[in-house]
């Protein structure tokens, strides 16, 4: 028998029980390429029914692997043939306007790759990742990689522990986001201290060179 789930997951609940891995599949796709769906969610709802035994939790993170990377690419072809023109137009119908698009786009363009794999945990920006991508002409292979491992972390992460945690999840989800912010700025200050010894190390070539 399916477990109950615990608060915001409880409405997943009659979508897991009839359609099981396609809902899985499903919600996590068309989230990744814009429409506001709780993709999220559903792979911590499927982690409960999987530790419970009602799904095989190894089928469910690879369903959602493959669902998020095929939503991103298909955000990617929407950025890269429909351009800012079309995100302007159609934007709004899904919460991205045009101010918002500008300021993800000049976060993105500044920061490339390792946004990329970072925005799969940002909520906002998990959804408008692949378009932002194509639109500011990021090439499909370097996209293609780093996108796959935000998804590899992002589903691994989430999906084992649901998996591990059952009906508990809602108190250990909650701790996590409250801790989120930090842990991103951590990591924010890890990326910018790469970037500046990477920058100091060529400066010192270009100086031993001349």
């Amino acid at each position: 028998m399916a477990p109950p789930l615990p608060g915001p997951l409880e409405h997943l609940a009659p979508l897991l029980s009839h359609y099981g891995y396609l809902a899985v599949g499903g919600v996590v796709l068309v989230e990744d390429f814009g429409i506001p769906a709780p993709g999220e969610t559903m792979l911590i709802a499927a982690g409960v029914y999987a530790g419970a035994g009602e799904l095989n939790v190894v089928a469910v993170g690879l369903i959602a692997f493959a669902a998020a990377v095929v939503g991103d690419n298909i955000g990617y072809l929407i950025g890269h043939f429909g351009g800012r023109a079309f995100v302007h137009r159609w934007g709004k119908y899904i919460f991205l306007t045009p101010q918002r698009f500008a300021t993800a786009e000049r976060f993105f363009t500044r920061h490339g790759g390792k946004i990329v794999t970072v925005a799969r945990f940002i909520e906002g920006l998990r959804q408008a990742n692949g378009i932002i991508a194509g639109t500011t002409g990021m090439h499909w292979l370097r996209f293609l990689a780093f996108n796959a491992l935000g998804a590899a972390l992002w589903v691994g992460l989430w999906v084992s522990l649901a998996y591990f945690a059952g009906t508990h999840i809602n108190a250990v989800y909650d701790t996590i986001k409250r801790y989120e912010v930090y842990v991103l700025v951590a990591l924010a200050v890890l990326v910018a201290a790469f970037v500046v010894r990477h920058l100091v190390r060529r400066r010192r070539q270009r100086r031993e060179e001349q």
